[in-house]
């Protein structure tokens, strides 16, 4: 990991937590190794989302809702594949052999990301997992013909909540194995059904859900 270390410009001090940000479930099973990488992701996560929100509202103008569109596209599975992708982080990831055999996933590359992102945090500190993330994404974010996602799920809430109608979504199934389940998700409004989402994580399948409302809404019209 050297090579990655020194295009992110850090010099890690506990090494182990990199090791576990690139463990995905299937090696952990296999190999008996006590953590996988979803702790650190759900970290990683977490911070990604702080750092491009106040550097948002340090350096644009845009009102709340505006902002919150502009996180959402560059803090979303899409983009997170985008830097993994950047920083070659495929050539890290630790797999089980089945999972192996089916080929590296975008949505784990993408779920590697944050938990670096997560990993940096914890061994370097805010300052620099700030400036890292900083260096990786606003390039993208300053560059206007990048976008990597709509985000369905805000644009259907401001219709909601112009029209006065009540939005509610509701998980239909989850299934697969742990390291990769798949999430079928429904979307009301006013207790109407509007859209059924499915994807690799409840966030997923609820835009797509998102998606497909907006859709039919269109087609209302």
């Amino acid at each position: 990991m050297e090579d990655l270390f020194k295009m992110l410009n850090i010099k890690p001090k506990e090494i182990n937590l990199y090791k576990t940000a690139f463990s995905h479930s299937s090696y952990v099973n296999e190999h008996k190794v006590k953590n996988d990488y979803e702790r650190l992701e759900f970290l990683g996560d977490a911070v990604l989302d702080l750092v491009v929100a106040d550097y948002l509202y340090s350096n644009h103008k845009e009102s709340e809702g505006e902002m919150t569109k502009v996180r959402a596209s560059y803090v979303c599975e899409n983009a997170n594949y985008c830097y993994a992708s950047k920083l070659h982080l495929e050539k890290y990831i630790l797999l089980g052999n089945g999972e192996q055999k089916e080929g590296l996933k975008k949505a784990i590359q993408a779920d590697i990301f944050e938990a670096l992102m997560g990993a940096i945090y914890k061994d370097l500190g805010y300052a620099t997992v700030r400036r890292v993330i900083l260096d990786i994404i606003v390039p993208f974010i300053e560059d206007k013909n990048v976008v990597f996602f709509s985000d369905y799920k805000s644009s259907l809430q401001e219709y909601v909540q112009t029209n006065q109608k009540s939005l509610d979504y509701n998980l239909l199934k989850e299934e697969g194995p742990a390291h990769d389940k798949t999430f079928t998700i429904e979307v009301r409004i006013d207790n109407i059904l509007y859209g059924i989402g499915v994807g690799s994580s409840k966030k997923e399948a609820e835009q797509n859900a998102a998606h497909e409302a907006l859709q039919k809404m269109a087609l209302l019209k």
